[in-house]
C-alpha cells in the first residue's frame, strides 16, 4: 500500500514555467518586468547599504541643517545635519525586512489553518472561520497599531502584527482552493488507498494553492510596506536613530514648507516600491493562473 501511495501523482498535470513562457509573459507585462528589476535594484540597494551610503545615517552635523540638495548632498540634509539619502538607503533595509518577514508570519499562520479547515470542514472550519471575521472586522492598520502599542515599538514586532493582520487573509484563501481540491479524482484515489489527512494535505492539496499563495505575498509585501511606512509616521515604528522611511516622513512633517524635499524622497520611494510590487503581483498572476494563460496565449 505503501507504494501505491507513492505512486499517486502529487497534482494534476501542471504546465512548467518555462523560460520561452517566462519571455512571453515578460513581453505580455512589460510594466511587471520593470517592477521587477525596480524591486531587484532595491534589495541590491538594501544588502549594499553599508558599502554604499556616503555617509553614516546617524551623523549629526549642526551646521549642515536642511541643506537643499547638492553634489555633496544629493537629497539634502534633514533638521539634524543628517544626510538624507543615506538614511533613505537604509530605510530600504528596514522596509524589505519586514515585507518579507510579515508576509512569511502572514503565510506560516494563514496556510496551515486555510487547509485545515478546508480540509477537515465542519466544527474545525467554523472555528477558523468565526475567528478569521473577528481580525478583518478590525481594519488593518487599527489591529497592527493596537498590537504595535501592546507589544511595544520594534522590527521584530512590527513584522508579528503586519503578518497576524494579513494571516486571515491566507486563511481564507487556501480554505477557499482546498474547497475546490478535496473531491478531485487524485484525492479520492489517496484517500481510497489510505492516505493520511496530514499526507493529503501536504503533498497533494499544499502544492496546489501554492501559485495563489505566491501572488498573494507579492501583493501583500506592498502593503506590509506602507503599513510599516505608516506605523512609523504615527510615530509607534521602528524606534530612532535606527532610519525608516515612515520615520522619515514624521520628521520632515514640521519642515514641509521650509525643507519640502525631506518629505519627497521618502514618499517617492515608498510610492516606487509599493507600486513596483503590485504591478509584479499582476504579472505573477496571469504566469501561474492556468485560464490566463489559456485567454492570453501565454
Amino acid at each position: 500500500m505503501a507504494q501505491a501511495i507513492e505512486a499517486l501523482p502529487a497534482a494534476p498535470p501542471r504546465r512548467r514555467v518555462s523560460p520561452q513562457r517566462l519571455w512571453r509573459t515578460a513581453r505580455h507585462h512589460p510594466m511587471a518586468s520593470v517592477a521587477l528589476c525596480v524591486i531587484v535594484v532595491f534589495v541590491l540597494i538594501a544588502v549594499l547599504a553599508p558599502l554604499i551610503a556616503p555617509y553614516d545615517p546617524a551623523e549629526t552635523n549642526g551646521r549642515n541643517r536642511l541643506q537643499s540638495p547638492s553634489w555633496s548632498h544629493p537629497f539634502g540634509t534633514d533638521s539634524l545635519g543628517r544626510d538624507v539619502l543615506s538614511r533613505e538607503i537604509f530605510g530600504a533595509r528596514v522596509s524589505l525586512q519586514v515585507a518579507v518577514l510579515a508576509v512569511a508570519v502572514a503565510a506560516g499562520v494563514g496556510v496551515p489553518l486555510g487547509l485545515l479547515s478546508g480540509y477537515r470542514g465542519g466544527w474545525i472550519d467554523v472555528i477558523v472561520m468565526r475567528a478569521t471575521d473577528a481580525v478583518i472586522a478590525f481594519p488593518g492598520l487599527v489591529l497592527a497599531l493596537t498590537l504595535v502599542l501592546v507589544l511595544g515599538p520594534s522590527i521584530t514586532n512590527i513584522m508579528v502584527a503586519l503578518g497576524v493582520g494579513a494571516a486571515p487573509n491566507y486563511a481564507r484563501l487556501v480554505r477557499g482552493q482546498v474547497l475546490s481540491l478535496r473531491n478531485m479524482d487524485y484525492i479520492l484515489a489517496a484517500r481510497s488507498i489510505g492516505a493520511g489527512d496530514t499526507r493529503i494535505m501536504v503533498r497533494y492539496l499544499w502544492p496546489n494553492t501554492l501559485p495563489s499563495v505566491i501572488v498573494a505575498g507579492t501583493l501583500t509585501m506592498g502593503s506590509a510596506i506602507l503599513a510599516e511606512a505608516s506605523l512609523s509616521f504615527l510615530g509607534v515604528g521602528v524606534r530612532p536613530p535606527t532610519p525608516t522611511w515612515g520615520g522619515m516622513l514624521n520628521e520632515a512633517f514640521t519642515q514641509i514648507y521650509v525643507a519640502p524635499f525631506l518629505s519627497f524622497f521618502p514618499g517617492l520611494a515608498i510610492f516606487i516600491i509599493t507600486l513596483s510590487f503590485n504591478l509584479l503581483g499582476d504579472g505573477v498572476r496571469d504566469l501561474l493562473d492556468p485560464r490566463l494563460r489559456t485567454t492570453q496565449g501565454l
